[in-house]
């Protein structure tokens, strides 16, 4: 089933695979790598960046490197950022003489207690496997790659989710399914729930019991965490 996303940007942590920390603040590393099922059963598929790296490069804009996915801070850019067969790679300048961030950033990084890289995008086009339960991530829409203290994939994860949730749109299923499991139903309970419930509205797109699971979902969210 090929499905197109809601709004709400989202976030997916890699470990920071560094090749080289530089005095000057140059750095490379991969910001995502194809192929491998994550803890929320998705995939990211190679070329998946391609499309957004295109219209990014013809604008003629830099890719910021964040601190923390916070838009106000940013410590530097990325000077070239491109797919390989292992993932999108980066490499990257910390503005290390004119932002104190990112000279401290730098001194984390050195030190190893940065160990996170982390992408920010929205989705454009993915495709869920029924049968193996795992959801395909086609097109994706690169904002922002950040260093991030460590990889917390649960805790984005369920961030992002209550961001789409505010923003009126629906989790896809891999995402109501870690919903309620840290909502404390089991692995399989979970499974059910989602596929009786939720994805009857999915694929009927019925804006009224839209609103209305979406209501139910904002009100679970909050005794998440």
């Amino acid at each position: 089933m090929k499905t197109k996303s809601g709004a709400g940007m989202k976030i997916k942590d890699f470990p920071l695979e560094i090749k080289a920390v530089e005095e000057d603040g140059l750095f490379t590393g991969y910001g995502s790598v194809f192929g491998n099922v994550d803890s929320a059963r998705e995939v990211v598929v190679k070329g998946a960046f391609l499309g957004s790296l295109v219209e990014r490069s013809a604008k003629g804009k830099k890719l910021p490197i964040l601190w923390q996915h916070r838009s106000g801070e940013p410590i530097g850019v990325y000077d070239k950022v491109f797919e390989d067969d292992h993932g999108l790679r980066v490499e990257g300048r910390l503005l290390v003489r004119d932002v104190q961030r990112a000279k401290e950033a730098h001194a984390l990084m050195k030190a190893g207690a940065v160990s996170g890289l982390s992408i920010g995008y929205y989705v454009t086009d993915d495709s869920w496997d029924e049968k193996e339960r795992i959801r395909y991530l086609k097109q994706l829409a690169l904002e922002e790659v950040s260093l991030v203290t460590f990889p917390a994939n649960d805790e984005a994860r369920i961030d992002a989710i209550k961001s789409k949730l505010a923003h009126g749109g629906l989790p896809t299923l891999p995402e109501f399914e870690h919903l309620l499991r840290e909502a404390g139903f089991s692995k399989t309970q979970a499974a059910v729930v989602a596929n009786r419930g939720l994805k009857h509205l999915l694929d009927r797109g019925e804006p009224e019991g839209g609103a209305r699971i979406g209501d139910a979902l904002k009100a679970l969210s909050e005794f998440i965490i």
